[in-house]
């Protein structure tokens, strides 16, 4: 005789093998099938609401539009930490225009004059550089501006009978060039509540400079030409010499 249970269908079942516990029931079932009333350990349920708070502060810190604390910011301003351990590899800049128009082509570099915009800038001109107290930089008209150069006098000397303060005693002669550079490759960008535009425009910054040739090469390339040359030369007149 077959001593299997069956279910409210009539559908035969296994045998349940070992004990059933004497747990209290929730008193839900579904098809024959009962739910036992466990509940979560006590810790579980702590380290669950703990998350759920501490989800605030976070969000609020990192996310709360404060300048410099999102991942991208972050990370930004390591790399451009990391960067300026490499300013022995450009050694001391040239304070001149030539200089600051070279670098307005390095996107590398510019990172670095980026995070020194943004250590001492944005709280006059926005992150962006759509103009707080001081100018909007992302349009074509300048107050005390006329050439490219200008930028970098500017940020040298001040403005403005001192509402732009000078950084020359503040900022490196790399920093100061390369901020030049990025406040220039602001131009034509867009800022999100960027300020109507004052002064007056100007012409475009110049195109990017020829590329130099490495030492290294022109070296290979002159010592080519003179064997070139040799080759060149009449056999009896390299006999006679």
């Amino acid at each position: 005789m077959d001593n299997n249970p069956k279910n409210q269908d009539g559908i035969e079942q296994e045998s349940i093998v070992g004990e059933i516990p004497d747990d209290p029931l929730t008193g839900h079932a579904y098809d024959g099938i009962q739910e036992f009333d466990n509940p979560l350990p006590g810790w579980w349920k702590w380290m669950f609401i703990g998350s759920i708070l501490f989800a605030f502060p976070y969000a609020a810190f990192y996310h709360g539009g404060a300048e410099g604390r999102t991942a991208t910011e972050r990370y930004d301003k390591a790399l451009a930490e990391n960067i300026r351990l490499q300013f022995a590899e450009i050694g001391e800049l040239k304070m001149d225009r030539a200089t600051v128009v070279k670098f307005l082509y390095e996107p590398n570099w510019l990172r670095v004059g980026q995070s020194v915009f943004k250590t001492n800038c944005v709280s006059c001109h926005g992150a962006d550089g759509g103009g707080l107290v001081g100018p909007n930089l992302t349009d074509d008209a300048y107050k005390n501006v006329k050439d490219i150069g200008d930028i970098l006098n500017v940020l040298e000397n001040g403005a403005a009978g001192g509402a732009m303060p000078a950084w020359k005693t503040r900022l490196s002669p790399n920093e100061l060039v390369l901020a030049a550079s990025y406040v220039a490759s602001l131009r034509g960008t867009e800022a999100a509540d960027g300020k109507p535009a004052e002064g007056r425009v100007i012409a475009p910054w110049p195109e990017a400079p020829p590329e130099e040739a490495p030492a290294s090469d022109e070296a290979t390339d002159e010592t080519k030409g003179e064997a070139s040359e040799e080759a060149s030369e009449p056999m009896g007149k390299k006999t006679a010499t």
